[in-house]
């Protein structure tokens, strides 16, 4: 409890955050449909999100080390709420690509000084119990923010209007707690290849994952409108995959601690691909059926990310973790930027079932380069602890990296 009071002004502004910035998404694809926006264009909106995120990620450790993290905070808040704001003041899809670079960036440069400001708290005794925290409450304020659309009007200016004041609040917590800000951690390099150099099936399964999570959550709405779900039943179907992929980190992390990573990683593709032939084959489910898919979706792909990222982790020095982070998280935005678009394509020309089957496609890719990497490589003699690690900056690592190492051998 003492934890919890000491982080609660952080934890309230990633609460207000997410409930933001993870709403935004799903009401901009429904606005956009309200408006007559074509899917292509609704998808370029999710796709304009990943650029700013990319954007936040790398500019916010410069900033902060410039201004310091309330002001920088502060300059990211704003540039959220003008994006929510303008929504319905310009209504035309370029400007809402533009709109959505802007929260894109305002998410990723807001996460980065929460988790520095953290980092810069815990100490190894109270890590553990402080990432535990923090996880809960970021995927508790996700699955809110999947059903607060059920409640919003779509291309309404109350709407957004929500959204911006949750923005702004999250602003508040923070500039007005007593804590002493801390010392500015030096930004890490972007080393891209490094991810290449350690696991090249890592830097795959990231992408895989990417093109499910960022197809699913941003273009997904669209899936559901096509198969007949009203906006309440979409936030439901949203929610319903944040909670499987939830629900699934502990199983799967231990079974990626106890057997082979790249047969964990495998398993978890041939499923996704079964959870995709369901989804794309059977478009006359009950609601709840429909439910039933996005949660099981939801169960096999978002762990596939924090796996493969410890099988990379398995191949460095704990020097070198933080600048790995970054290089798993730029890996995962380049993939993040192009999957909705892609998506969004696909179901502009061939139903709302071609997202799943380019979602199952990039799965098979995945399999096979799997047993391909099996042949050349044995497993590492050492093998680091599986740790649940959220997509949020460049700088998670420096929050998990000594998680890692806890009972890794």
């Amino acid at each position: 409890m003492r934890l919890i009071i000491s982080f609660a002004a952080l934890f309230l502004s990633v609460i207000l955050l997410q409930l933001s910035s993870g709403g935004v998404g799903p009401l901009d694809a429904l606005s956009g449909i309200a408006l007559n926006f074509t899917t292509t264009q609704i998808g370029l909106l999710g796709s304009a999100h990943f650029v700013g995120f990319f954007i936040g990620c790398w500019w916010a450790p410069r900033l902060m080390g410039s201004v310091g993290h309330s002001r920088a905070f502060a300059a990211f808040t704003a540039a959220g709420t003008i994006g929510l704001m303008l929504h319905m003041l310009i209504i035309d899809p370029w400007a809402w690509t533009l709109m959505r670079v802007a929260t894109g960036c305002c998410v990723a440069g807001c996460y980065t000084i929460i988790e520095a400001w953290l980092q810069s708290k815990v100490t190894n005794a109270t890590r553990g119990r402080t990432m535990g925290t923090y996880r809960i409450v970021d995927m508790t304020a996700s699955l809110m923010a999947q059903l607060v659309i059920s409640v919003l009007e779509p291309a309404s200016y109350v709407s957004y209007n929500i959204l911006a004041l949750f923005c702004c609040a999250a602003l508040l917590p923070l500039t007005l707690t007593r804590v002493r800000q801390p010392e500015t951690p030096a930004a890490p390099r972007l080393r891209p290849m490094l991810l290449i150099e350690c696991s090249p099936l890592a830097a795959a399964g990231v992408l895989v994952a990417a093109v499910s999570s960022a197809s699913f959550r941003m273009v997904g709405p669209l899936y559901g409108e096509e198969v007949g779900l009203v906006p309440d039943q979409i936030a439901w179907f949203l929610a319903s995959f944040v909670l499987g992929g939830a629900l699934a980190q502990y199983p799967v992390g231990w079974l990626a601690d106890k057997y082979d990573r790249r047969h964990v990683l495998i398993g978890l593709s041939v499923a996704a691909i079964l959870s995709c032939i369901v989804t794309a084959s059977v478009q006359e489910l009950s609601p709840a059926g429909v439910m039933l898919t996005a949660f099981f979706f939801g169960l096999t792909s978002i762990p596939i990310y924090s796996v493969s990222a410890a099988h990379a982790n398995d191949f460095v020095e704990s020097t070198q973790r933080i600048e790995l982070s970054a290089a798993l998280m730029f890996f995962f935005a380049t993939g993040a930027i192009a999957a909705p678009l892609l998506a969004s394509t696909l179901i502009a020309q061939f139903g709302p079932g071609a997202m799943f089957t380019m979602i199952a496609v990039s799965h098979a890719y995945l399999i096979v380069y799997g047993f391909l990497r099996m042949r050349r490589r044995s497993s590492p003699d050492r093998r680091t602890r599986y740790v649940w690690s959220p997509r949020t900056s460049f700088i998670i690592g420096r929050l998990t990296g000594s998680d890692r190492d806890r009972n890794g051998d």
